[in-house]
C-alpha cells in the first residue's frame, strides 16, 4: 500500500472513530417478530426452516397484499408499511418527493444506515438537475420511524435476528408501494439509487420489482452475515452474536435478505445495473464486493462496475461525494432514457 492508500485509510478510520453511539446489544433469535413461528419451539430449528423458506419462496416473501392510502402534504410521501413492526413510529413511511417536469423518469433513492434527515436530499436535487424526478425514502427504524428512546437505527442491522429480518423485509415492500405510488403518479421507467444498506435493500427490491428498469449499487457486498462480522462499523454486532451462532449459521438465518443467493434470480434478464465500489472499503470489503461481481458476471446479469479511490466514510466527502453523485445522475439519466416511457 502507497502514500495515497495509507493516507486514505487513517481517513476512513477517524471518520469510524467518531461514531460513539454505537452500543452492544444482547443476542436475541427475536422468533416473535416472525410470521407463521411458534416462539415457543426450538429456536434454531425453527430460524433455520423459516429463513431457508424465506429464501425459496422469495417472491411471496416480499410480495404485498394491499396497497395502502397514500397522502403527500408538502413534498413528503406518507403511506402505511405492509410489514406492522410492534413499533408504531415505524409502521409509517414517510417519502421526500423532488418532482421535475422535464420527463417522467423518476428514480427511488434509498439513504445508507443510520442515514439522517438531510441524508441525500442534494443527490435528489442533482438527479432534478439530470431531468429526473426522485423520491427518497426513510428506511425502518431511522427519522421520524425510530423508537422512542432509540438514539439510533440499531433494530434493523442487530444482534436480534429474527427482528433484523423483519426490517429489511419491510424495507423491500417499502421500496416497492413507492414504486406503485411513483406509476400512479404517471412516472416512468422508475430506477433505484441505494447506498450502503441502502444498496442491499435496493438489490432485493430490484429483484423482486420487474417495475425497476434500472438501478445502481453505491457500494455493495454479497452476504448480509458477513457485513456484519467483518465490517469496521458493526463490531458491537457481532459482539453480541459471537458466541451463540456461528457465522455460517448466521448466512443461513439472513440469506433470504442477502444478495449472493438471489443473484441468479436475475439471470436472463435484460435491465443493467452498476456497482460504485471504493478501493479502501472496511465495510463493505473488496473481497466481499468481488464476490458478488464475480456471480453476477457467472450468472450473466448486466453489471458494470466503477471504482471509487476512497472508502465507504469518506465516498460521502468531498471531492468523491460530487463525483458519486454525477456518476450515479448521468448513468441512470440514461438508463431510463433507453428504456423509455413504456416501461413502467
Amino acid at each position: 500500500m502507497g502514500f495515497f492508500g495509507r493516507w486514505m485509510t487513517e481517513w476512513e478510520q477517524e471518520l469510524n472513530l467518531r461514531v460513539t453511539t454505537r452500543r452492544k446489544r444482547p443476542f436475541d433469535w427475536g422468533l416473535e417478530f416472525l410470521e407463521g413461528i411458534d416462539p415457543q419451539s426450538d429456536p434454531r430449528q425453527e430460524m433455520r426452516r423459516y429463513s431457508r423458506d424465506a429464501l425459496r419462496n422469495s417472491a411471496d416473501f416480499y410480495s404485498f397484499t394491499e396497497v395502502p392510502d397514500f397522502r403527500l402534504r408538502d413534498g413528503v410521501l406518507e403511506f402505511r408499511s405492509a410489514v406492522q413492526s410492534p413499533y408504531p413510529e415505524n409502521n409509517t413511511v414517510y417519502a421526500r418527493y423532488f418532482p421535475c417536469r422535464k420527463s417522467r423518469a423518476a428514480v427511488v433513492v434509498l439513504p445508507q444506515w443510520n442515514a439522517d434527515e438531510e441524508s441525500h436530499l442534494t443527490l435528489c436535487r442533482l438527479m432534478n438537475r439530470f431531468g429526473l424526478s426522485a423520491l427518497r425514502l426513510s428506511l425502518p427504524y431511522h427519522e421520524r420511524r425510530r423508537p422512542i428512546g432509540l438514539n439510533r437505527a440499531d433494530y434493523i442491522v442487530d444482534a436480534n435476528i429474527g427482528r433484523t429480518l423483519q426490517a429489511n423485509r419491510q424495507a423491500v415492500l417499502d421500496v416497492r408501494l413507492a414504486v406503485e405510488w411513483l406509476i400512479r403518479q404517471g412516472h416512468g421507467p422508475i430506477g433505484l439509487s441505494g447506498t450502503s444498506l441502502g444498496a442491499c435493500i435496493g438489490f432485493l427490491a430490484f429483484v423482486h420489482e420487474p417495475r425497476i428498469a434500472s438501478v445502481v449499487y453505491n457500494l455493495g457486498s454479497s452476504w448480509f452475515a458477513d457485513v456484519v462480522w467483518y465490517g469496521n462499523t458493526t463490531p458491537h454486532v457481532r459482539e453480541g452474536i459471537e458466541g451463540e451462532i456461528s457465522l455460517e449459521e448466521l448466512r443461513g438465518f439472513w440469506a433470504a435478505i442477502s444478495p449472493w443467493p438471489l443473484i441468479e434470480r436475475l439471470q436472463g434478464q435484460k435491465r443493467p445495473a452498476l456497482l460504485i465500489s471504493a478501493r479502501y472499503d472496511y465495510t463493505f470489503l473488496p473481497e466481499q464486493t468481488r464476490d458478488f461481481v464475480r456471480e453476477s458476471r457467472r450468472c450473466r446479469v448486466p453489471l458494470r462496475q466503477i471504482h471509487l479511490p476512497c472508502g465507504h466514510y469518506t465516498l460521502g466527502r468531498f471531492p468523491f461525494n460530487w463525483t458519486d453523485g454525477l456518476i450515479i445522475c448521468a448513468y441512470l439519466r440514461h438508463q431510463l432514457n433507453r428504456a423509455g416511457p413504456g416501461r413502467r
